[in-house]
């Protein structure tokens, strides 16, 4: 894991799709502080529990239907979660919805 210690928090914006936005009281989009990918998150989960649900299943991994792009890319493609922010950072959640 990269050497944070040092490192000052970027604030990254989260964008939430509207099917969640129960989950941030109504927000669609909101910030989190953190230094590293892995760490907002962990933020995200913490500062918003409700999205825990819908995001991540008991095991904690991230449901099929649902994706969360790191400025363009999946976060199922990265190699790793430990990528320092920087400003202008921004996380995308989308969760596929379907029915008939």
């Amino acid at each position: 894991m990269a050497d944070t210690a040092n490192k000052e928090t970027v604030g990254i914006l989260v964008t939430v799709p509207t099917i969640l936005r129960d989950c941030t009281g109504g927000h669609d989009s909101v910030t989190i502080e953190a230094r590293t990918l892995s760490e907002a998150l962990d933020r995200m989960d913490k500062d918003y529990p409700l999205l825990r649900v819908h995001l991540y299943d008991e095991t904690g991994r991230l449901r099929p239907h649902v994706l969360i792009f790191y400025n363009e890319e999946s976060t199922r493609w990265l190699e790793r979660l430990d990528v320092p922010l920087k400003p202008g950072d921004r996380l995308e959640i989308l969760q596929a919805v379907s029915g008939g």
